[in-house]
C-alpha cells in the first residue's frame, strides 16, 4: 500500500514565483505612475493659481490706475530691459489703494507699483515692488518687494496706442495708452518642451487686456478749454467797452 504525497512540485513553486514577481513589479510600476501624474498635476494646478494671482493683482493696479486732470501727475511707464537671455518688460505706475503697506507708519492712497521679471540661475520670479510715498522727482527706488509668482519664463507687456501696438510707453508721452496687454507665461514642473519648441506645452499662459477711457482726460481738457475761452471772451468784451466809452467821450 502506496501513501500519495501531497504539495507543489519545483517547477510549480518556480513558476508561481515567477508570476508573483512579475505581478509585483507592474504593481509597483503602476503605482508610481500614478504617483508621478498626481504630482505633475498638482504642480500644474499650483503653477497655475500663482499665474492667476499675479494676474489678478497686476489687473487690479491697471483697473486702479490714479487719474488726475493734470497727466503729469498720472504715471504710467513701460519700459523693456536688455538681458542676457532675451527682453524683459518693466511696468511702473500710480495706483490707488486702501490696503496699507505699513500698518505702524502714516500713507496715502496713491501707491507706486513696479512689476517686473528676476531672472536668477536656477529659477526667475515676477516681483512687485509697493512705494507708499511717490514723488517723481526722486530718483531712488525704494518700496516692499514681494515674490508674486515663481517660474515665470515670460513677462510681456504692450501698449495700444489707438493705431499700433507698441512694446514701450515711455515718460515723455505725456499720455495714457487705450489698451495695455499683459502676457505671464510659467514653465510647468516636470514637463519638457517638444523639439524645435513649436506648440509647447509646457508653459501655463495667461493673457489679458485692460482698457483705459480717455473720456475722464478729454472732458477735463474740453472743460479747461472753456474756462479759457470764457475768459478771453470776457476779456475782449471788455476791451470793446472801453473802447466804445472812449469813443463817446
Amino acid at each position: 500500500m502506496y501513501l500519495r504525497k501531497t504539495g507543489f512540485t519545483l517547477v510549480e513553486v518556480l513558476v508561481a514565483s515567477t508570476i508573483g514577481v512579475f505581478v509585483a513589479l507592474v504593481a509597483v510600476g503602476t503605482l508610481r505612475a500614478i504617483s508621478a501624474s498626481a504630482e505633475m498635476v498638482d504642480n500644474n494646478i499650483n503653477t497655475a493659481a500663482e499665474v492667476r494671482f499675479a494676474s489678478s493683482i497686476i489687473t487690479r493696479d491697471l483697473l486702479n490706475l490714479y487719474r488726475d486732470t493734470n497727466i503729469k501727475n498720472t504715471r504710467l511707464i513701460g519700459r523693456v530691459v536688455e538681458s542676457d537671455e532675451g527682453t524683459v518688460s518693466c511696468l511702473t505706475l500710480y495706483s490707488v489703494g486702501r490696503m496699507k503697506a505699513r500698518i505702524d507708519q502714516p500713507e496715502g492712497d496713491v501707491y507706486e507699483v513696479e512689476y517686473y521679471l528676476l531672472k536668477g540661475e536656477e529659477k526667475s520670479v515676477l516681483c512687485r515692488r509697493l512705494w507708499p510715498n511717490p514723488d517723481p522727482n526722486e530718483d531712488e527706488l525704494r518700496g516692499i518687494l514681494t515674490v508674486i509668482a515663481e517660474d515665470i519664463e515670460v513677462f510681456a507687456v504692450r501698449y495700444f496706442d489707438g493705431e499700433e501696438w507698441q512694446s514701450e510707453w515711455p515718460e515723455e508721452m505725456e499720455s495714457v495708452p487705450e489698451l495695455v496687454e499683459v502676457s505671464i507665461a510659467a514653465k510647468q514642473p516636470g514637463r519638457t518642451p517638444p523639439l524645435g519648441g513649436a506648440g509647447r506645452t509646457d508653459m501655463t499662459v495667461e493673457s489679458f487686456i485692460v482698457n483705459f477711457p480717455r473720456s475722464g482726460w478729454r472732458e477735463a481738457g474740453a472743460s479747461e478749454g472753456s474756462r479759457q475761452e470764457e475768459i478771453r471772451s470776457e476779456g475782449s468784451r471788455q476791451e470793446e467797452t472801453g473802447t466804445e466809452s472812449e469813443m463817446r467821450r
